[in-house]
C-alpha cells in the first residue's frame, strides 16, 4: 500500500549523524575489551573509544592508579592503560585485588610494625617467575605470580609477616618466602609432592605449603601444613591442615584479619590469636575476654591430638572504686571436648602467678590445652579476694571459649 502523500520516509539512521556526547556516555559503560574492540568497527568509534577521559575508570578499577600518580607520569589515562597492561595484562583479574591488600598491609605495618617493613622486598620481574617455572617444571597460579610483581616476599628476619605465636617454651614467626627460597624448597619427595612453600619459620622449620599439581589427595593450589602420620609405617604419610583454597583467598583474608586488629599487635609482632567478640564475660567490675589459636606444629590426627593456646586478658573497669582493686586467688576450668567427656581443674593462681587487679589495669596471660577430638570448649571462674576487706571472696566469670582446628585431609600414603 502506497505511502500518504503527506508522510515522507525518514532517512536511514548512521553512526556518524548520531551526537558525540550520548555515544561517549554509552562507551563510559563498556569493558576495557569492549572499548578495544570498537577500535576495529569503523573510523567514528575509533575516534570516540579513543577518547582519554574514557580510560580513566579502567586505569582506578584494574590498576589502582591515583590522579596523583597520572600527574607523576605525565601520561594520558589510555596511555597509562596500555603500557599497564603490557606489562602486567596477564593478571589484571588479581592485580587491583592484591595491590590493594599489600598497600593496606603496607600502611597498617607503618603504623604498628614499622621495623617489618624494612623486610620487605621489591618486586620482580616476569622473566624471574618465568626462569623459576622452568627451574621446577611446574607451572606457578597466576594469583602468586602477581603478588610477587608487587613484592618479592620478605627476608628471613623475626619477626615474620605471616604472623607469630608464643608459648613459655616454643616460638614461631613465619616469614613470607621471597621467590628463589620458596623455588629452592619446592618438593617432589612422596607425601609433598608438587609442593612449593610459601612460608618458612627459622625456628621451628615450618612452612605452609601450597600444591602445584592435584595429586597424594590434594587439589590443586589448595595451601597447607604438612603433618606426619605418626602412626604409619610410610614415613610418605602426610596429613594436611587446609588454610586456603587458593593464594589470593589464603593471602587477602589473612591481611583482612590483620588490618582490621583482627590479629593483636604484640612487641611489634602480629600474633595469629583469633577473638571471638562474643566471647567475653564482666562480673561487677572485672571483664575477662579470650582470644585463641591452633598450633599445627604440636598437633597430629594420627595419634589424635589437637593443640590450642589460649589468651586470657582480665580488666578492671577504669570506673570501679579504688576499694575495689583486689587479687587472683584460685582458678577453676570445666573442659568439654567434642564427644561431650568433662575435665574439671581448680588449683591456685594463673601460670604461677596471683595478679592484683585495680581500676583501669590489665593482666593477659597465656596457656595452652590439648584435646582428642578435634574441637571443644573450655569455661571457668577466676576467685578473687578484695585487698581492703580480705574476707571477703568473689568468683569472675571465664566467657565459655570454643577451639576447633582446621579441616584436614588424611594422608593417602
Amino acid at each position: 500500500m502506497a505511502a500518504p502523500p503527506d508522510m515522507e520516509l525518514s532517512p536511514s539512521l548512521s553512526l556518524e549523524l548520531l551526537p558525540t556526547d550520548p555515544l561517549l556516555l554509552i562507551l563510559s559503560f563498556l569493558d576495557y575489551r569492549d572499548l578495544v574492540s570498537c577500535c576495529y568497527l569503523n573510523r567514528r568509534l575509533n575516534q570516540l573509544s579513543s577518547h582519554d577521559p574514557l580510560w580513566k575508570r579502567h586505569c582506578k578499577k584494574y590498576w589502582l592508579i591515583s590522579d596523583e600518580e597520572k600527574s607523576r607520569r605525565n601520561q594520558g589515562w589510555r596511555a597509562i592503560f596500555i603500557s599497564t597492561y603490557s606489562d602486567l595484562g596477564r593478571y589484571i583479574h588479581y592485580y587491583a585485588t592484591l595491590k590493594k591488600a599489600w598497600d593496606d598491609l603496607e600502611q597498617y605495618l607503618g603504623q604498628w610494625c614499622p621495623r617489618m617493613i624494612g623486610s620487605l622486598k621489591e618486586s620482580v620481574r616476569e622473566e624471574d617467575l618465568d626462569a623459576v617455572e622452568a627451574q621446577i617444571h611446574c607451572k606457578l597460579p597466576d594469583d602468586y605470580r602477581c603478588s610477587f610483581r608487587i613484592h618479592n616476599g620478605q627476608k628471613l628476619v623475626v619477626p615474620g609477616l605471616m604472623g607469630s605465636m608464643a608459648l613459655s617454651n616454643h616460638y614461631r614467626s613465619e616469614d613470607l618466602l621471597d621467590i628463589d627460597t620458596a623455588a629452592g624448597g619446592f618438593q617432589q619427595r612422596l607425601g609433598l609432592k608438587q609442593c612449593l612453600p610459601l612460608t618458612f619459620c627459622i625456628h621451628t622449620g615450618l612452612s605452609q605449603y601450597m600444591a602445584l599439581e592435584s595429586v597424594e589427595g590434594r587439589n590443586k593450589y589448595e595451601i597447607f601444613y604438612q603433618c606426619p602420620d605418626q602412626m604409619a609405617r610410610n614415613p610418605s604419610a602426610i596429613v594436611m591442615f587446609i588454610t586456603g583454597t587458593s593464594y589470593l583467598e589464603w593471602f587477602t583474608s589473612y591481611v583482612n584479619k590483620v588490618v582490621t586488629g583482627g590479629y593483636p599487635i604484640i612487641r611489634d609482632q602480629i600474633f595469629r590469636y583469633v577473638h571471638d567478640k562474643d566471647c567475653v564475660a564482666t562480673t561487677e567490675d572485672i571483664t575477662v575476654s579470650v582470644s585463641t589459636s591452633f598450633l599445627p606444629e604440636l598437633s597430629s590426627v594420627h595419634p589424635p591430638h589437637y593443640f590450642f593456646t589460649y589468651r586470657i586478658r582480665i580488666e578492671m573497669s577504669k570506673d570501679a572504686l579504688p576499694e575495689n582493686a583486689c587479687q587472683l586467688e584460685s582458678r577453676y576450668w570445666r573442659i568439654t571436648n567434642a564427644k561431650g567427656d568433662v575435665e574439671e581443674v581448680q588449683g591456685p593462681g594463673v601460670v604461677g602467678e596471683f595478679p592484683v587487679i585495680s581500676p583501669g589495669k590489665v593482666y593477659e596471660y597465656t596457656s595452652c590445652t590439648t584435646f582428642s577430638t578435634t574441637s571443644g570448649y573450655m569455661e571457668g571462674y577466676y576467685t578473687f579476694h578484695c585487698l581492703y576487706n580480705k574476707d571477703r571472696f568473689f568468683n569472675v566469670t571465664i566467657p565459655r571459649f570454643h577451639m576447633v582446628c582446621p579441616t584436614f585431609k588424611v594422608s593417602t600414603a
